[in-house]
């Protein structure tokens, strides 16, 4: 992990930038140079030293900006986190997950001690230390998911499974990309994707559910997806979509590459063992396009990418005002040069 980076804001006025190491191990989610749903899981078990894939929850030099957006969102908003009353032990669950991964994957910044069910968790990146009894979540500030997920990057949905189905049925969403998990909370697996194009007559969603309800303990899965926002922000909710819905408006040919930035979402899924639910990890990466660029092949597969778009994704992912002034800005990277055969394109990947 590079240094770890004390005060980025994720809201104006932005300060949030990439290193050199976070762009090179940047997870540029496409595998050639037309994009279209696919059921793209592939285990999630480890990857490459140093890229995003490492550890089953990666902590980078954003951490601290993250979890201090993710405070302000729940003081402003405390729907963001909602746990329907059975998923008790799916909380439990995810809990002791996070903490035996980070304190496992970083021994500096995490630590947890177990004595029976006196467990001991501190984190020295946000100094807290508490003591707690694993069960009991009257020993703990906070709802054991909450508590947990304060302490980490990216979103988290539980996922309960009843009726041969998966519902929504507890998370803490505070970096969404345009959906609201007050409005999804208790919906089914299709329910909460109507609103996808095109992947349903795909059957994409058919698969995806298939294969997620035969997911194992110890063998999470991942996959990449992607969508494009203005300015380096984290909560493009639709609850706050007046405050960042305008900035579309605001992109030309000339800005695009300060001003638009690319989102790629590394979506995790594990099996929970005591309460057989499925926690669902969101973990949201941004580059600004002038950012990107300094990879040539990702610049000229961005180029294409958007180029290519059907009509029906343009509008699904909100790209409709600014993607021509986007396709504009980058066509002076693309010198025409094919691309290497199909497989992503990364440093690290």
């Amino acid at each position: 992990m590079s240094v770890m980076k004390s005060a980025e804001h994720f809201r104006a006025p932005y300060t949030f930038s990439n290193s050199a190491e976070a762009i090179q191990r940047f997870p540029f989610p496409y595998p050639e140079d037309q994009y279209m749903y696919s059921v793209n899981i592939e285990q999630h078990n480890g990857g490459p030293k140093g890229s995003v894939y490492e550890h089953p929850f990666d902590v980078d030099e954003h951490y601290l900006g993250e979890v201090a957006d993710r405070r302000l969102v729940l003081a402003a908003d405390p729907l963001r986190c909602q746990i329907l009353p059975h998923m008790e032990t799916a909380s439990w669950d995810t809990l002791e997950l996070l903490m035996e991964s980070l304190s496992r994957d970083y021994p500096t910044h995490f630590s947890l001690t177990k004595n029976g069910d006196e467990w001991t968790w501190e984190n020295r990146l946000m100094k807290i230390k508490n003591t707690f009894f694993f069960g009991n979540a009257a020993t703990l500030p906070y709802p054991p998911l909450e508590y947990i997920t304060r302490q980490a990057q990216g979103d988290f949905v539980i996922m309960d499974q009843r009726n041969n189905n998966l519902y929504m049925d507890a998370g803490m969403v505070t970096t969404q990309a345009d959906w609201s998990l007050n409005f999804d909370l208790g919906m089914d697996f299709m329910e909460w994707h109507g609103p996808v194009p095109l992947a349903h007559e795909l059957g994409v969603f058919d698969r995806a559910l298939k294969f997620l309800l035969l997911l194992q303990v110890g063998r999470p899965v991942r996959r990449l997806n992607w969508t494009m926002t203005i300015n380096p922000l984290l909560d493009t909710s639709p609850e706050n979509y007046d405050k960042w819905g305008p900035d579309r408006a605001t992109v030309t040919a000339e800005n695009a590459g300060k001003l638009v930035h690319l989102r790629v979402e590394l979506q995790t899924l594990f099996r929970l063992p005591r309460s057989n639910g499925i926690l669902f990890g969101v973990r949201v990466y941004l580059i600004r396009l002038d950012e990107l660029v300094q990879n040539p092949a990702w610049a000229r597969r961005m180029h294409r990418v958007l180029q290519g778009l059907p009509p029906e994704l343009i509008d699904y992912k909100g790209l409709t005002r600014f993607r021509e002034h986007a396709i504009s800005w980058l066509s002076q990277f693309d010198d025409g040069t094919p691309s290497p055969p199909k497989g992503l394109l990364s440093g690290l990947n």
